[in-house]
This record gives C-alpha cells, structure tokens and sequence, in this order.
C-alpha cells in the first residue's frame, strides 16, 4: 500500500521530470487524510525552497550519477534530506521510511544505498545546516532574471522569495471589519494578509461568500480600473475568477473569458459561492476576437497567460521547471493576443494588460512593442493615490506609470508576488 511520503515523492518526481506544476499532480493525495496531505505538501514544497542547497549537499555523499533504474532513489533521498536538515522528523523514522520507498521503488541495492547516505546526513546535519547561505535560484532561473534586474536587485529578489507567504484575501465590503473578524492584516490596498493555518473553508464569512482568496498584488489590476459601473467589461483568460469578482463587485457587466472548460467551472463554482453573476464564454482568445460582431467592450481586462513565474513564493516548484525559453514562447503569444484586442474595444476605452510574472519580457517590454506598433494608444500612468488613497504603495510604481511588483515589495507586511500592470486607452 503506497504511504503518503511515498505519493511525495512520486510527485517530487512527476514535477521535475515532466516540468508539472505541483497544484496539478497534487491530486494523488486525495486518498489520504488532511492531515497526511498537508503534510505532504509541507514535505515538497519545502524540497522546492531548499533544492539547491540539498542536491550541493547529495553531491558530497554520492560520488557517481545514480543509473536510470535507481533514479526514484535519487527522489527519495531529496525528501529524505528535506526532512533531516528542515523539518526535524527523528533520523530513524526518516532513514526506515525512504530506504523501504526505495526498496518498494526501486530495489534492496538502491535502498541499501540511501540509507547510507542518510545515515551519513543525520551524522553531519548540524554541520550542514550552518553550510546553507540562503541559495533558492538554480542557475537556470538566474537567466530569466539576469535579462532584467541587476545583481543587488535579484539578491534582494532571492531573500524575499524564499520567506513563505501567507494567505491573502479580498473582501466585498467593509474590509477593516473583516481583518478584525479574521485577525489578519489590513493592508494599503484594502487586500486582507492572515496567517496560511488551517481549512480555508472554515473561515468565517467563506461559506457565506463575504471574501475570496486572492493575492495583493493579482488584486491591484482591477483597481486600476476606476468607474467601471455598468459598464460592458471583458475579463479575457478570467480562470479562476478572482478578478471577474472583482469587477462584478464594481458592478462592472462582465464577459468571462477562458479557453479551459475545467477552469471555467471553478470560475463558475466561485462565483456561485459569491453571489455573483457573468456571462461566460469557453474560447481561445484568438477565436473570440476574431468572430466578435457585438459592439466594442469598453475596457478588457487581459490577464495574459504567461510563464508564472512571479508566483515562486506560492509555487516554488517554477524556478526548477522554468527556462528563459519558455518565457520568450509565452511572450510570443501574449503579444498575438494583444495585438488583436484593440478590435474589440470601443474608442476611448481601456485595455488593462497584466501578467504574474517577474520577467520584463511578459511585461513591460511586452508594452513598448505594442506601444510601437499603435500609435492610437497611450499609456495612462497608475497612481498609488488611487490604488490606496495615500502614497504607500509608490514603491511599486514605475517612472512610466505601470504597476511592477517584486518580493521584496511590502516587506513590513511579509512581502508580494511579482506582478505587472498596464494600463492603456485607445484614443481613435
């Protein structure tokens, strides 16, 4: 019978061979308790935050690659350190627990190699744990951001995205009365920031529809979109929703847009919970446009499918599984989509571009080449006055007025995923 840290490192496996997001293959765990999956998510998320470190740390007690038969082995040993030198599980249980993986996996040789080496980890672990300088970016990663950000800046990217993020929060109403009811955080922005524990679910006001789970900085780009009521708004890529509830709650008419019909459910599953109502529409976005007889939108919200990689403090699994190529293969399409939305956007309307990702690719020079090839457009520069009413959130401001958000944004209140917001008019 499988066991839960035997599922763990299956999926430790699936994600790093077939470059899976972890959400995606987390699904194994369904035949075990809450308790266990919790667990396990713990278990392989912290691997992800540490990997670096540990396979510098593997390499010191295994002299040779490990053949392709073993290489469950070699997944077994990752958890296996995780837990000695993390999360202070007793040696004893962690060295019985993957070396029968192993030997289940794999077979009893390679078992009977990783329990040496585990053994040998438990004998040094102190020493090791004071060998760690905080390394969280593979090398890989380190040429996405070196196209962008200078050094001092990924280092202050890197520290900050290895802090563990809490649970954000946006409200309908009301939302200092929420954060005293839940014990959170209120922050510039009116996003609710509480500590990531226990069952979302059974959170006060969840049930009710009162509050969905959204991210500060996911939730700065419908802000940016002022005076929106009744007015006829596309949420394009709109999966899973938390955006489209925000422009329902502006009392915006929303078109909800996504090419995924099993993301268009939970979109739908969530606004039911809400109380909120859209037209929604499964199609490529492509598709759409290009058959759009109805007249113009007066603001599209395109949240462009992109490389995620700005959401490396929730999926850390990203930084491993990401390369610069595909984040120059997400640009190509970002930049098909946005060349055609202006088609169905009326004169005088707003087209709020925006990606979670932290390269500049995906963001602002996804804009300077639009901007090029339009000359019908400008910029309209955000403002952190109206984004929170006071000038708290200039940090994340740029000279030419869009919204660029990295880790180390917010400190005092734990820190932000890397977004990127733009706003834009047509003007003929």
């Amino acid at each position: 019978m499988s066991t839960i840290r035997q599922t763990a490192v299956e999926m430790l496996k699936e994600v790093l061979e077939n470059k899976s997001f972890f959400s995606e293959v987390k699904t194994e765990q369904n035949k075990f308790s809450a308790q266990d999956s919790a667990f396990a998510n713990m278990l392989v998320l912290t691997a992800f935050r540490h990997l670096v470190f540990i396979k510098k740390t593997l390499k010191k007690f295994i002299k040779k690659k490990l053949p392709a038969s073993a290489i469950n082995g070699q997944y077994a040993l990752i958890l296996g350190a995780t837990e000695i030198l993390y999360l202070n599980t007793p040696d004893y249980a962690v060295i019985n627990s993957y070396v029968e993986i192993t030997k289940h996996l794999a077979d009893k040789y390679v078992g009977g190699f990783v329990n040496a080496v585990l053994r040998n980890i438990c004998k040094q672990k102190e020493e090791l744990k004071k060998e760690e300088t905080g390394e969280f970016f593979p090398p890989e990663f380190f040429h996405i951001l070196n196209q962008d950000y200078g050094k001092k800046t990924i280092q202050k990217i890197q520290s900050a995205a290895m802090i563990e993020p809490k649970l954000d929060i946006t409200v309908k109403s009301n939302a200092q009365h929420w954060a005293e009811t839940l014990g959170g955080k209120l922050l510039p922005s009116d996003t609710i920031r509480l500590e990531n524990n226990g069952k979302i679910t059974d959170l006060e006001g969840y049930q009710n529809g009162d509050w969905w789970v959204q991210d500060f900085a996911a939730a700065l780009a419908v802000k940016a979109l002022p005076n929106i009521k009744d007015k006829k708004v596309l949420d394009m890529c709109a999966a899973p929703g938390g955006k489209t509830a925000q422009l329902i709650n502006k009392e915006a008419k929303v078109t909800a847009l996504d090419i995924s019909a099993t993301r268009l459910k939970k979109l739908q599953e969530n606004l039911q919970r809400l109380h909120f109502n859209a037209e929604v529409v499964c199609s490529d976005a492509l598709e759409y446009i290009k058959n759009y007889k109805e007249e113009g939108y007066d603001a599209v919200l395109l949240d462009a499918p992109c490389s995620a990689t700005g959401t490396i403090r929730r999926h850390p699994e990203l930084m491993h599984i990401k390369r610069l190529k595909d984040v120059e293969k997400q640009a190509e399409l970002q930049k098909e989509i946005l060349s055609q939305t202006p088609k169905i956007l009326k004169q005088g309307g707003i087209i709020i571009y925006c990606t979670c990702s932290i390269s500049k690719l995906e963001g602002e020079k996804q804009i300077a080449a639009f901007l090029a090839n339009n000359q019908n457009f400008k910029i309209v520069p955000i403002t952190s006055q109206e984004l929170c009413g006071t000038n708290d959130l200039a940090e994340i401001i740029t000279e030419e007025g869009f919204i660029r958000t990295l880790p180390q944004h917010l400190a005092n209140y734990g820190g932000t995923d890397s977004f990127f917001v733009a706003r834009l008019k047509k003007e003929a």
